[in-house]
C-alpha cells in the first residue's frame, strides 16, 4: 500500500504551507487583537483582497472545482493536505471557493445554473452560504420543516433557519426544504438557489459565537424563489446535501489535524525553555507523556482521513469513515490543544497566544455538522444494523 502523497500533491501541500507561514500568519497578532477587544473573527476588506489576489497568483483557486469552469480538478485526497496547512493558522481565511458547497453545485446543476452559479464561485466573485438546520431541526433532517409549494413556473417558500454561516454575506444561499412532506427526506426534499436581497428571505439576527464567529437566523416568508433555481432534482435534494456535508466533515478533520500539529509543535518547542523547580518541562513526565500521545493520536488521525479521501476518490462508500473521522478528529484536537494550553500556565489562559482560538473553534467544530454522540451512533448502528 501507498501511504505518502503524490509528487505533485506533496507539492502543492508545501505551497500552501508556505502561503500560511508567509501570508496568513503574520496576521495572526492583529487577528487575535482584534478578537480579544471584541471585533470579532474576520478580515476586513483590503486584506481579504490582498490574500485572493496571492492565492490566485499561486493558483490556489479552484483546486477542487471542474477545469471546464477554471477548476484544477484535484481529488479529495489532495485537498486533505491543503486543508491540513490552512488548520495551522487562526486568521480565518478560507480558499476560494468553499469546497463543501462547491460539491455540492458540481453534483447539481444544469448548465444554465453552472454559468450563473458555479462560474463566477469557482473563480472568487460569490460567496455562498447553505440554508440546512431549524430551530427544531438540526442533526435530524428528517424533522425539516421548511416547505416549499409550486406558484406556476415558481416555488414559494416558507420556514425558518437557523446556524447559517454568511447569511448576512453571502450572494447565494443553497436553501433545503420539504416539497413533498409524506415522503421527507427520502424523496421529499428538495434544494433552491437563493440570491442575496431575494424578497422573503429575512436575516432575523446574528447570533454571536464563541472565539469571534458569527451565524445566522433565517426567516422564510413568502420567498419567490423562480423555477430554474431548483438546484437537481425535485425531491432528490438529500444525496447532494450529504456530499456537502461529507465534504465538510473530511475538511473538518483535516484543520483538526493541523491544529493539533501546531499546539503540539509550540509545545516541543516551549518545554526545553520553561523551567519550575529547577528544571525544564521537557523533563517532565507528564508533559513527555502528552507530546507522545499527541503525535501518536495526530499521526492516527492523518492515516484515518487520507484512507477515507482516497476511498471516497475511489468511488467507496464512506459513510462510516467520514463519522469516524469527524468525531475522532475534533475530539482529538480538542484535547491536544486544551493539554497545550496547560503546559503554557497562565500564558495559555491569555489571547496572546493562538491556542484559545484554536480550542473556541474545536468546541464549536465538535457540535456543527454533527456532534460528536451522533456520529458515534451512525458508526455504531451501521455496524449493529439498528439504522431504521
Amino acid at each position: 500500500m501507498e501511504f505518502e502523497l503524490s509528487e505533485e500533491h506533496r507539492m502543492l501541500k508545501d505551497l500552501v504551507a508556505r502561503f500560511v507561514r508567509d501570508e496568513l500568519m503574520p496576521l495572526e497578532t492583529g487577528v487575535m487583537a482584534r478578537e480579544a477587544e471584541g471585533g470579532g473573527l474576520y478580515l476586513d476588506a483590503e486584506v481579504q483582497a490582498r490574500l485572493d489576489a496571492k492565492a490566485h497568483e499561486l493558483g490556489l483557486f479552484g483546486l477542487d472545482a471542474p477545469e471546464d469552469v477554471g477548476g484544477s480538478d484535484l481529488p479529495m485526497v489532495a485537498m486533505v493536505g491543503v486543508e491540513e496547512e490552512i488548520g495551522r493558522t487562526v486568521t480565518p481565511y478560507t480558499l476560494p471557493p468553499d469546497s463543501p458547497n462547491l460539491r455540492m453545485l458540481m453534483a447539481t446543476v444544469n448548465e444554465r445554473q453552472r454559468q450563473a452559479y458555479l462560474a463566477p464561485y469557482v473563480a472568487g466573485k460569490t460567496v455562498s452560504a447553505i440554508g440546512i438546520s431549524e430551530p427544531g431541526a438540526g442533526s435530524d433532517p428528517a424533522a425539516m420543516t421548511t416547505r416549499a409549494v409550486r406558484d406556476g413556473d415558481d416555488w414559494i417558500i416558507n420556514g425558518r433557519k437557523i446556524w447559517i454561516t454568511r447569511a448576512a454575506d453571502a450572494d447565494f444561499t443553497i436553501l433545503m426544504a420539504v416539497t413533498d412532506p409524506e415522503k421527507g427526506a427520502r424523496g421529499g426534499m428538495t434544494a433552491f438557489l437563493v440570491d442575496k436581497g431575494t424578497p422573503g428571505f429575512n436575516v432575523l439576527r446574528r447570533i454571536p459565537m464563541l472565539g469571534g464567529q458569527y451565524t445566522y437566523e433565517v426567516a422564510l416568508e413568502d420567498c419567490r424563489v423562480e423555477g430554474w433555481k431548483l438546484l437537481g432534482q425535485e425531491g432528490a435534494g438529500f444525496a447532494p446535501m450529504q456530499t456537502r456535508l461529507g465534504t465538510r466533515r473530511i475538511q473538518m478533520a483535516a484543520w483538526s489535524v493541523g491544529m493539533a500539529q501546531r499546539a503540539v509543535d509550540m509545545m516541543i518547542e516551549y518545554a526545553p525553555q520553561r523551567k519550575t523547580f529547577g528544571a525544564p518541562l521537557s523533563e517532565r513526565q507528564a508533559i513527555q507523556f502528552w507530546i507522545a500521545e499527541a503525535v501518536t493520536k495526530i499521526h492516527a488521525t492523518r492515516l484515518m482521513t487520507y484512507d477515507c479521501a482516497w476511498k471516497l476518490d475511489n468511488g467507496r462508500d464512506v459513510r462510516s469513515e467520514i463519522s469516524m473521522i469527524k468525531w475522532f478528529a475534533t475530539e482529538m484536537a480538542y484535547e491536544t490543544v486544551d493539554r497545550a494550553m496547560q503546559a503554557f500556565g497562565a500564558m495559555g489562559m491569555t489571547k496572546e497566544l493562538p491556542l484559545q482560538l484554536m480550542q473556541a473553534k474545536l468546541r464549536t467544530m465538535r457540535i456543527y455538522d454533527g456532534p460528536t454522540e451522533v456520529h458515534k451512533w451512525v458508526v455504531a448502528r451501521n455496524l449493529l444494523g439498528t439504522r431504521r
